[in-house]
């Protein structure tokens, strides 16, 4: 029996096995790596994937995909919605653990609609996860890998940056989907740093989501209000805008104002 998609899932089934090659080829999944794929579908990239790691562990949604990917001995299928997921948990289940030298890598088409929430949560196991790869619309795509002083660069940008490489790998336009969404999409790397800063993640996301909350004005008139009182300020240019900061700058700062600084 056909699968219809669902609207209420964001389901939109990738089917052009011309861009499939590219992203399994952009993967390089291989035996004995610990692969997790958020949403599998119909298994469009299940299949090629799970050919070259030969086992394989989906987060499906759906309960009837669910049922259909259990028929398969070589899936280990996690029937849950992906932001209740502990992928700290699910990490040291599949040997992931901290200290055991393997960790995850994390693939899949994400649901358009929640894709900015499931790459914050997933940031609470960054040091679990080897590499991650992801078909997402491309306007967030872009602004994932923006670079200051470009329109695409705001708070999604550097509260990824500042842990996490982020590059575009492939465009996808909608004819590659059934039903073809409404936008174009792309695939995007997101590789963790091997070093993070010393910062408070909290402080950080806070003080980024006050700079880009009016970004056509200078810091002054909003980061340099929410500093007014704060100890350990460093030195910091306010005349700038938001988008013409660099994350590195973002951090120093959050670094400084840090507690355990």
């Amino acid at each position: 029996m056909k699968h219809i998609p669902r609207k209420r899932f964001g389901q939109h089934f990738l089917t052009d096995t011309g861009i499939l090659d590219a992203i399994v080829r952009a993967i390089d999944p291989r035996p004995d790596e610990i692969l997790v794929e958020i949403g599998p579908g119909m298994g469009a990239m299940t299949d090629p994937v799970v050919e070259r790691c030969e086992r394989l562990t989906v987060i499906e949604l759906d309960r009837d995909l669910a049922a259909r990917l259990r028929r398969r001995p070589e899936l280990n299928v996690v029937e849950s919605d992906v932001l209740k997921v502990d992928f700290r948990a699910l990490a040291e289940s599949l040997g992931a653990a901290p200290g055991s030298g393997r960790r995850l890598r994390v693939i899949g088409n994400l649901p358009y609609n929640i894709s900015s929430p499931i790459l914050f949560h997933l940031q609470d196991a960054v040091d679990l996860i080897e590499d991650q790869h992801f078909m997402l619309q491309k306007e967030v795509v872009d602004r994932m890998a923006a670079a200051p002083g470009s329109k695409d660069y705001g708070r999604l940008s550097v509260m990824l940056q500042w842990r996490q490489e982020v590059e575009s790998l492939i465009d996808v336009p909608p004819e590659c989907f059934d039903p073809p969404p409404r936008v174009d999409s792309a695939v995007v790397r997101v590789v963790p740093k091997a070093v993070a800063p010393a910062l408070d993640a909290a402080l950080l996301g806070e003080l980024v989501t006050v700079a880009f909350s009016q970004r056509r004005k200078v810091l002054r008139n909003t980061l340099g209000r929410w500093l007014e009182g704060r100890e350990g300020v460093p030195d910091f240019d306010l005349q700038r805008r938001a988008e013409e900061v660099p994350v590195a700058d973002y951090i120093a700062l959050a670094a400084a104002l840090s507690p355990r600084h």
